[in-house]
């Protein structure tokens, strides 16, 4: 994936949430990128009609450290591919479409959903929430509806080498698992908005408990990222709501996956015969 686009899916992501000056920014920026990159801090405050502290504060809403580490990422990120004009975009739902443009935009499209996702995954927040993981005597997952769905996955794969986990798919038992969590539990959160009420409810009966939270979400200043111990960003414009939650749910599985490889490579020699019981159990029943 063209890595300049990782500034544009950014400020895509950070809008919804940014404050009105910071949109301001956003606006003035987003066109401009490659007039931008060889701006001082001052002259994008003077050209965007805004001060160098809401410049500097669109920085950091964006995950950068300051003007300098976002005027750095812009300037390599260009550098690096000169065709971003030409680059194939995200395509919806068509009525009258034939199943080849289908299965070739479909699969275009969840390619997408993860490259964006790495491109701006905070490999330290994965880190800690693979030794959190790692440590807690349990693992309960919350979504609801396509989220529900990531839980379940996750469910599956960290029952196989032996964890206390589940899924909790609707409010009530969100709320009642929650309840009950001690502190070295986990919660892991998963709502692509996230601001999804019963989520909150339960993050907050999370935190009541002292537990720890993992938010899997989109937006990096949701009530839930902002709520939450460690937060697993995802990136994925949902297009129209005519494809529903595809691009986010390829996204969330993903992450999930790597999870799952962390916390087995961590604790490999601890979890190798669950793995071998439970791939041999699956074997010999398609066997019969």
């Amino acid at each position: 994936m063209a890595q300049s686009n990782s500034v544009e899916i950014r400020i895509r992501d950070a809008k919804p949430t940014m404050t009105r000056v910071e949109k301001t920014v956003a606006e003035y920026v987003e066109p401009r990128l490659a007039t931008v990159k060889s701006m001082s801090i001052k002259q994008l405050a003077h050209n965007s009609r805004t001060s160098e502290a809401s410049v500097l504060r669109f920085c950091k809403t964006l995950g950068y450290r300051g003007y300098r580490d976002f005027i750095l990422s812009l300037s390599a990120a260009l550098g690096s591919d000169e065709s971003v004009a030409e680059e194939r975009r995200y395509t919806d739902i068509r009525p009258g479409d034939d199943l080849a443009t289908i299965i070739e935009n479909v699969s275009f499209n969840n390619r997408r959903s993860i490259e964006e996702t790495l491109s701006v995954l905070d490999k330290e927040q994965m880190a800690r929430a693979v030794m959190l993981l790692c440590a807690a005597p349990r693992i309960d997952w919350y979504g609801l509806g396509a989220s529900g769905i990531v839980c379940a996955d996750a469910q599956q794969k960290f029952m196989r080498i032996n964890k206390r986990c589940q899924a909790f798919v609707d409010g009530h038992s969100m709320q009642t698992a929650a309840a009950l969590l001690k502190s070295w539990d986990v919660a892991v959160l998963v709502s692509n908005s996230g601001t999804t009420a019963e989520i909150l409810d339960a993050l907050e009966l999370v935190r009541a408990a002292g537990a720890k939270s993992i938010a899997l979400t989109r937006y990096s200043k949701s009530p839930l990222a902002l709520g939450a111990d460690v937060v697993l960003r995802i990136s994925t414009p949902e297009v129209t709501f005519r494809s529903g939650a595809m691009g986010s749910r390829i996204a969330m599985l993903n992450l999930v996956d790597i999870l799952f490889s962390g916390v087995a490579s961590a604790q490999y020699d601890e979890i190798k015969e669950y793995l071998e019981r439970t791939h041999d159990a699956l074997s010999s029943r398609h066997r019969e």
